[in-house]
């Protein structure tokens, strides 16, 4: 679905709501007046005069439905996989850690990794189940001060981070956002942030894209404040209230159950159960090898440009001599194929870095694949005793058999004990029991059944990998791999993916993970 699909559905799906909620409104009205006659109706109107206005403002009206359905379909796609959300927003504290650091505000700096280390998760939880009520109290009409301000305030945070991102496609890879005078022309591959997360991995926009979207939105934003007593309201304000209430914790545990409990019920992202990896792989990288490639020339001394395609440049670049033409820009154009993060599938073993993907994407029948984007611990300094031997070397002549030859002897002269300081991993001690208690068993259980299990881990260089394995007491080959990857492929740490020729059968939470005999008794066949 593309943005403007989406903008077309929701724009109806307001105007439908729009005329839905007068009528119901009329009905309210016929309803509340009935039996009565005209003198207890005008009182009854007086005293509640929204029983029979129908809609007090329609462009009002209309806003509502229209946000309020943008924003309760946008903050559902986030929540199906909050933890997509928490790692946009972890991109997002990156760059303006970066942007901060050198300024006057660099104070501000250190506060983007804590907030993104401790809580991104929260963070992005709030942000969303705040982001679906706020979309239910606009088509209830509850609340309406609050809710003007609520979403002015959600609109400009939002018109904040996507401006931001857009922005950054003037500033040079090697420059600071706040040195204005280094900006130049804009180019898209500056941009920190390549999408904006608005829809999750639902719609993938170019924050220019997203920002511009925003800008309009803004124009309902400065609407509600402005008109905020004109709103259409639905039922009374007590019932109002509890299907606030109500909204507020059903989105929270949808939220839980998305990443604390179990994997998304709903995978928007590439590695989902049953795409064949290794086959989309192949496509996607000859479509981009095909891609087609435009040349620039410039003459460099009348400055005059000219543009070809590939194939024209290359039957005619002798008309272009070097001495006087020189190639000023290689544009590629879009694949026919879209590229998504399978292009980029790279597993590399421990020893030389080598990239194995293509070869565990050829084994034949089941394989189980653990995946952990980050082993969770801390490094700690500690001291330990080292001995020093010092020795010393002597020769001696040896006589054998009337020939006499010379050796080289060594000894220990002396022994000293001194203090070293090395740094040890602390494992967290909940994450390495869920190892033992889940992963060990599965990875025996595949293992005596010829099963082949190996471990593809992130953020980690190969003695901190080597040294998990052993103090998880893990048996199983271990990989390294690119954290971005891994926490696409499963939103889960540790997380289980059950592969099959190349092609993803299962995946499943650590803590939904089924034995190795429940596996293969549901899904190994």
């Amino acid at each position: 679905m593309t943005l403007s699909t989406l903008i077309i559905i929701i724009g109806l799906t307001g105007i439908v709501l729009t005329f839905v909620m007068f009528a119901w409104k009329k009905f309210e009205y016929s309803w509340a007046t009935g039996g009565k006659d005209e003198g207890e109706i005008e009182a009854l109107v007086k005293n509640k005069p929204e029983l029979y206005n129908g809609h007090k403002n329609w462009v009002m009206a209309f806003f509502q439905y229209f946000c309020g359905a943008w924003f309760l379909f946008s903050g559902f796609v986030k929540a199906v996989d909050p933890l997509g959300t928490s790692y946009k927003l972890v991109d997002y504290f990156t760059e303006f850690k970066l942007a901060f650091e050198g300024t006057w505000f660099s104070f501000l700096a250190p506060i983007f990794p804590w907030i993104s280390e401790h809580f991104s998760v929260h963070v992005s939880v709030i942000t969303i189940v705040f982001e679906v009520v706020l979309g239910l109290m606009l088509v209830l009409g509850a609340f309406p001060k609050f809710t003007s301000w609520s979403f002015f305030l959600l609109m400009l945070f939002f018109t904040f981070l996507t401006g931001f991102t857009y922005l950054t496609g003037y500033v040079p890879s090697d420059a600071n956002f706040f040195d204005f005078s280094s900006w130049g022309a804009y180019n898209k591959t500056n941009m920190r942030v390549t999408d904006c997360g608005c829809f999750g991995d639902f719609i993938k926009l170019e924050p220019k894209t997203s920002f511009i979207k925003d800008i309009f939105l803004m124009i309902p934003a400065f609407f509600f404040i402005w008109k905020f007593r004109e709103m259409t309201q639905i039922f009374n304000k007590p019932i109002r209230g509890w299907v606030t209430l109500l909204a507020t914790a059903g989105v929270l545990l949808l939220c839980l159950s998305n990443y604390v409990w179990d994997i998304p019920e709903v995978d928007f992202r590439p590695f989902n159960e049953g795409k064949n990896v290794k086959a989309s792989k192949i496509l996607e990288e000859e479509a981009f090898a095909n891609a087609p490639v435009t040349y620039v020339l410039e003459n460099k001394e009348t400055k005059e440009q000219v543009t070809f395609p590939m194939a024209e440049y290359l039957s005619r670049y002798k008309e272009f001599p070097k001495d006087k033409w020189s190639v000023k820009d290689q544009i590629t154009g879009e694949p026919s194929v879209k590229q998504t993060k399978i292009s980029e599938y790279a597993i590399k073993e421990l020893e030389y870095g080598d990239d194995v993907a293509e070869e565990l994407l050829s084994d034949k029948g089941y394989s189980i694949m653990m995946v952990c984007y980050m082993l969770k611990g801390d490094v700690r300094k500690e001291s330990r005793t080292v001995i020093d031997t010092t020795f010393v070397t002597d020769t001696i002549e040896i006589v054998d058999n009337g020939k006499t030859s010379t050796e080289i002897v060594k000894s220990i002269e002396e022994t000293k004990e001194r203090m070293e300081d090395y740094y040890k991993n602390i494992w967290d001690p909940s994450y390495l029991e869920k190892f033992k208690e889940k992963i060990v068993p599965l990875a025996k259980g595949a293992l005596a059944d010829g099963v082949k299990m190996y471990g593809v881990i992130g953020k980690a260089d190969k003695n901190t990998i080597l040294e998990f394995k052993k103090d998880a007491g893990l048996d199983i080959p271990m990989y390294t791999a690119d954290d971005i990857l891994l926490k696409t492929i499963v939103r889960s740490n540790p997380g289980i993916v059950l592969w099959k020729d190349g092609k993803i059968v299962k995946k499943w939470h650590i803590n939904k993970l089924p034995t190795f005999e429940e596996i293969k008794s549901s899904h190994i066949r």
